[in-house]
């Protein structure tokens, strides 16, 4: 069935439509990834996003129910060049175009992805419908305006507290999206967990008594959150506080910094970034639309983007505070700074 990306600018791009057929409407992003479709997908972190993947052929080997980094996908849409319709892959267990199917999210292939990430690197990430309808300027206009990401985090963090087991350090965890691989990763390292939903009130996380807060990643603008940055607040010199990409952000606003959105953000698992303390460059996985623009009172940079010198890392020069913008669990992405999890116990 044919099917077209519409922009907010005006731009069209017309394709096939595969998955669930039906419209949707929502920020349109590229990842430049080259494997790691189904984590990308099941990231909370794109909640609200079209994403539009770099790499011309995805869905060659196909999705398997175990490396989601949710229970399920998160996109608003999906965007290929070419979606492989005889996936090739031991662990395959379903197809690309029948996973989207079953969550009921549309997908585009057949357009030229190269040229819509040009539009979006010149223009910056913009709105979007996909629609296989001939739709009038009024109505685009009117989904386009009537689109809004601000209870992105609200839709995507754990509706009840819960606990995964271990011997180790005891971490309370503010989910506002954490992907599964985070947890494992201090699950791995002997952590014993309590995750509560992202607007769980400070007297409720510290009657755990964890020996380390911390603040997962998520989706969506931390200016739309004024009551979570408030709790953090609140939090700071309680207890050892550390985070990842939304979190880290989350964490600057609270200490009183200053974000701000990037143009077309950084979403891949290829982006080198400059561990100052160690003085070694790590490639890195990254999801964010959104940076930390200016380092709040006594807070150091301790990394920063080879790409674009953007902040990557923070540490409080008298706090025990820690947080870095990139993914160190990776998934998909190299596992070169799985180093950090190991930094954050020792906050």
């Amino acid at each position: 069935m044919r099917a077209k990306l519409i922009l907010e600018n005006g731009i069209v791009f017309e394709g096939k439509a595969f998955g669930y057929v039906k419209e949707t409407v929502g920020e349109v992003v590229f990842n430049t990834g080259m494997t790691g479709y189904q984590q990308v997908l099941t990231d909370p972190s794109y909640y609200g996003q079209i994403v539009t993947m770099t790499y011309p052929l995805i869905g060659n080997y196909g999705i398997n129910l175990e490396d989601g980094e949710s229970e399920c996908p998160k996109v608003k849409g999906f965007i290929v060049r070419e979606a492989a319709s005889m996936p090739n892959n031991f662990r395959c267990e379903i197809k690309l175009s029948d996973y989207l199917k079953s969550h009921k999210i549309i997908a585009l292939e057949g357009i030229d992805t190269r040229a819509l990430t040009k539009v979006l690197r010149n223009n910056g990430t913009m709105r979007g419908i996909i629609t296989t309808e001939e739709l009038s300027e009024g109505y685009i206009n009117k989904r386009l305006n009537e689109f809004s990401n601000v209870e992105a985090v609200k839709n995507v963090t754990t509706d009840k507290v819960y606990n995964i087991e271990g011997n180790g350090q005891h971490i309370a965890v503010l989910d506002f999206g954490t992907k599964s691989n985070i947890l494992r990763s201090f699950k791995n390292r002997g952590c014993k967990l309590t995750v509560f939903p992202a607007h769980t009130s400070y007297e409720d996380i510290l009657k755990v008594n964890p020996d380390k807060i911390f603040l997962s990643n998520g989706p969506g603008d931390p200016e739309d959150l004024p009551e979570v940055i408030e709790n953090i607040k609140k939090l700071i010199n309680k207890k050892p506080i550390v985070g990842i990409c939304l979190g880290h952000q989350l964490l600057a606003l609270a200490l009183g910094g200053i974000t701000a959105k990037l143009k077309f953000g950084h979403r891949g698992c290829n982006h080198p970034v400059k561990d100052l303390e160690e003085n070694r460059v790590f490639i890195t996985s990254q999801n964010h639309g959104y940076y930390v623009k200016e380092l709040p009172k006594d807070v150091v940079a301790t990394h920063i983007s080879m790409n674009d010198g953007t902040i990557e890392g923070m540490r409080h020069k008298t706090l025990p505070i820690y947080s870095v913008q990139y993914h160190p669990e990776a998934c998909p992405g190299p596992k070169d700074a799985d180093y950090i999890f190991d930094k954050f116990l020792q906050v």
